[in-house]
């Protein structure tokens, strides 16, 4: 049985709010726990994908909810489950004859054929699109939940109390599926992810935290990720009742939250040191897009986003590049060099990583991006705006409010016969998949990249 709690940092699960939870903690005496460590970048798509394939980002391709499509300027597309070509769990699971529940994992939309039963993710449409295997799923779902909700309307508002409604009315109505499912259908890997508690963290961090620059002691959400934590761990409870005694649970989070600082202006930043030249000077705070790019005379630009990615303009690569293919090294290591030397707004260091497909990955498939780069080491958003008199840095999103942002661990709890327990210092996301496969009594795959915990 494996339960996905989207962003669940471990600093609040394991550590701080640990005896507050009475399911996971009573799991984690009984069991293995510790930090998860993610893939570069830590971020929802792909990282449960890599999680439930024991693949890097770089074997299938995927380097964010948007990718590029080809070498084109406009071609990117968002990577949702048809984007997945490499086997994953419950897809090893129905070759040797075993049932699966798969609800809600993250690149399942679109739905293909298993030994089970398959709900998709928030990425879905509506309940419109075949979101169900089988389809005929639909209508029972209809009947013993009404209206499925895959995901929020939006997280990224104002409106706090109606986040709140929809996150738990999310929640509540997943998890009851999650009971009808187990108490009607055979299994032998159960495996769902709720993503409200990422949803939580981005719209409710800076009411936890009081060093959030956006801190407001007064605002009445101070303890609105603690008590949504505390209803998590009440569902829990219930699915564990539903689990026999041979059977072992995991709880895992695909990567953990911290304090958003503010963002980076990339392309403005890029702009500013003479490495992308707009055809005009943009009419106050735009998108790239509506700024209009002169490509001859552009070396490098950026997407936005929980991290920043950075695309050189390539001679015989890109439709108009610029850069000469024996120069492209020297550009990467000088854009490299001035990115991770980029400071604060008071001049503090900021601590940014920034790193290059072909140093993270084994094998680098699809058009990845030609830089990675983690400002403030994720403490600091990348925002893809030009223009306006505001510099480079700034503290409003250009997506909407969002308090957090993505933080390289996530977390581990195992429990279950054989499993030895005790704090682990570090595990890593790409060891999940293995160590699941060896629980069901079969063999990893030679491509996989992760070994078993066991």
């Amino acid at each position: 049985m494996l339960i996905g709690l989207d962003c669940a940092e471990p600093s609040l699960v394991l550590e701080r709010w640990r005896a507050e939870l009475p399911t996971l903690s009573g799991l984690m005496e009984r069991g293995r726990y510790g930090r998860l460590r993610s893939v570069v970048p830590p971020i929802t798509v792909p990282a449960w994908s890599c999680m439930m394939a024991s693949r890097t980002p770089g074997d299938l391709g995927i380097y964010g909810f948007r990718n590029r499509a080809d070498h084109s300027y406009d071609g990117l597309f968002v990577a949702d489950g048809s984007a997945v070509h490499a086997p994953r769990l419950w897809d090893l699971a129905t070759r040797y004859g075993k049932p699966s529940i798969v609800l809600g994992v993250p690149g399942t939309y679109p739905p293909r054929p298993l030994n089970g039963v398959l709900v998709s993710c928030f990425l879905t449409p509506s309940l419109e699109s075949r979101y169900t295997y089988p389809p005929q799923l639909a209508h029972e779902i209809d009947q013993v939940v009404g209206e499925y909700l895959f995901d929020c309307d939006d997280f990224r508002t104002e409106d706090k109390d109606d986040l709140l409604r929809q996150v738990y009315e999310m929640t509540d109505r997943r998890f009851r599926l999650a009971e009808h499912l187990l108490d009607t259908r055979p299994w032998q890997l159960f495996a769902m992810v709720e993503i409200g508690l990422d949803r939580m963290h981005h719209g409710f961090w800076k009411d936890l935290d009081p060093e959030h620059r956006r801190h407001d002691p007064s605002s009445g959400y101070g303890n609105a990720i603690l008590d949504y934590l505390r209803h998590l761990d009440g569902l829990i409870s219930r699915l564990l009742e539903r689990a026999g005694d041979e059977t072992t649970v995991l709880v895992v989070s695909d990567h953990g939250a911290r304090r958003m600082e503010g963002g980076i202006r990339l392309n403005e930043w890029l702009r500013r040191e003479g490495f992308l030249r707009t055809l005009a000077e943009p009419n106050g705070v735009s998108s790239l897009r509506d700024a209009g790019v002169d490509w001859s005379g552009t070396t490098a630009w950026g997407e936005g986003g929980y991290y920043g990615r950075v695309f050189l303009n390539v001679q015989g690569r890109e439709p108009q590049g610029t850069v000469p293919p024996g120069e492209l090294d020297g550009v990467l290591k000088e854009l490299s060099g001035r990115l991770e030397a980029l400071p604060g707004p008071d001049g503090e260091p900021l601590g940014t990583r920034v790193y290059r497909p072909e140093d993270l990955y084994e094998e680098v498939n699809g058009v990845a991006p030609d830089l990675l780069v983690f400002f403030g080491d994720l403490a600091w958003r990348a925002v893809g705006t030009v223009g306006g008199g505001d510099g480079v840095y700034t503290y409003e999103n250009d997506t909407g409010p969002d308090d957090a942002n993505h933080a390289q661990d996530g977390l581990l709890i195992m429990a279950g016969p054989g499993i030895e327990p005790g704090a682990v210092e570090t595990m890593d996301l790409l060891d999940v998949a293995p160590t699941v496969l060896e629980l069901l009594g079969l063999e990893p795959l030679p491509s996989m990249r992760g070994r078993s915990l066991l």
